[in-house]
């Protein structure tokens, strides 16, 4: 599964649709591996902390590594531009989207380690135990959250859908790395703002409740 999903941002180098197509093909066989994986080590009976520690640092490795990937492509795509100062851009925004990227799946995981350090139990990984109650403003915002699911966009499956699409009408226009340019800054801002609400959500569920 860490391979499928690090091999997704290697193909990200290479020019063309082609790249983000085969990005496209190891993402779907990273999810595979990703429902196979537990499955299995549940029936061999392996499962145990490590497993769960080399899955979290699959997930967290391979969402951080695409947007510096396709930093990588948009400067390969505008190779005739001599100004260094438009890759040095590039690059520090795909560290700004990677960062926003491993934080968002770290604040879920930042909600258990707090709860374990304050003594309380596990929590079950259901929808009530998440569940912010709907007659507050944040419990609102949410539920409208569910009608423009735009957080799921910054999975790595739709993300390589996103670079996908991107390519596709950056090929059409025969702009390549300009398209791609326009995703990444568009990234930015979206991962904040899901940053911001994740951790709105948090502090107002009940689940940080001693």
């Amino acid at each position: 599964m860490i391979l499928a999903g690090w091999g997704m941002s290697a193909t990200l180098l290479i020019p063309g649709i082609w790249g983000p197509l085969l990005a496209v093909l190891l993402s779907q066989l990273q999810l595979y591996f990703d429902c196979c994986d537990g499955e299995v080590a549940r029936w061999r009976r392996t499962q145990g902390p490590k497993g769960i520690f080399i899955d979290m640092v699959g997930h967290h490795t391979t969402e951080a590594l695409l947007p510096i990937a396709l930093a990588f492509r948009i400067i390969l795509g505008n190779e005739d531009d001599t100004s260094s100062g438009l890759d040095y851009q590039m690059l520090f925004i795909g560290a700004l989207v990677a960062l926003m990227l491993v934080l968002n799946r770290s604040l879920s995981l930042m909600v258990h380690a707090a709860r374990g350090m304050a003594g309380l139990g596990k929590l079950p990984d259901t929808g009530e135990a998440r569940a912010i109650p709907a007659t507050t403003l944040i419990g609102r915002l949410r539920r409208a959250a569910r009608f423009l699911p735009f957080h799921r966009l910054l999975h790595a499956v739709e993300l390589s859908l996103l670079i996908l699409a991107a390519s596709i009408v950056a090929a059409f226009l025969s702009q390549p790395g300009t398209v791609e340019g326009w995703l990444l800054w568009a990234l930015l801002p979206i991962t904040l703002f899901v940053n911001l609400g994740h951790f709105v959500a948090s502090m107002a569920s009940s689940r940080l409740s001693a």
